[in-house]
């Protein structure tokens, strides 16, 4: 039936999103090595907007625990010298002139522990997302059938293809929770 795969694939894409936006926030978090994506949280006031640094300087890594960012235009700088310093990441960056240096200190037990429980609390965030979609999918599946637009076995069955759908995606989410704890946690 047209309406149901029309009502599944809506959810799947909603549920699709959900898993990129978690992915985004996941690699927001620090581990023990450095990341650029760490820095995509920061937006510099420049040119009369609030733009990422990676659409104003090259982020290098040349070492593990080392961020080098080459700004494009040197007058830009400082600004996001002073961004990084506003930030909630509690980054300590030093500014040579050329380019922003930030050495990221080795993460504690306890500091690991703190971004485990964060990333724990995100994907229980985002997998009530997806149930949010699935229960929003049923929903939709339930009124068609009051409608008389699909009969009551169509909406069992589509009911039962969401849920699949579902438990697919809750199952991609706590791979990647084990895969972030372990990042964080190695040494």
């Amino acid at each position: 039936m047209e309406i149901i795969n029309t009502i599944k694939d809506d959810a799947q894409d909603k549920m699709k999103k959900t898993i990129i936006k978690l992915g985004e926030e996941f690699s927001a978090l620090r581990t023990g090595r450095a990341n650029s994506a760490l820095l995509d949280i920061i937006k510099v006031d420049v040119y009369g907007s609030k733009m990422p640094i990676n659409q104003l300087a090259n982020i290098l890594i040349p070492e593990a625990r080392v961020l080098e960012i080459v700004p494009w235009s040197l007058e830009n700088l400082e600004h996001i010298e002073k961004a990084i310093n506003q930030s909630p990441l509690e980054l300590n960056p030093s500014n040579d002139g050329k380019l922003i240096r930030i050495v990221l200190p080795a993460l504690t037990e306890d500091s690991r522990k703190k971004l485990v429980k964060h990333a724990k609390v995100a994907a229980e965030n985002f997998k009530i997302a997806v149930r949010n979609e699935r229960r929003d999918a049923n929903t939709d599946l339930k009124h068609a059938g009051k409608n008389k637009e699909i009969t009551e076995d169509f909406v069992r069955n589509g009911e039962e293809e969401v849920q699949k759908i579902t438990n697919k995606y809750i199952k991609q989410i706590d791979e990647m929770l084990s895969q972030k704890e372990a990042e964080i946690m190695e040494v």
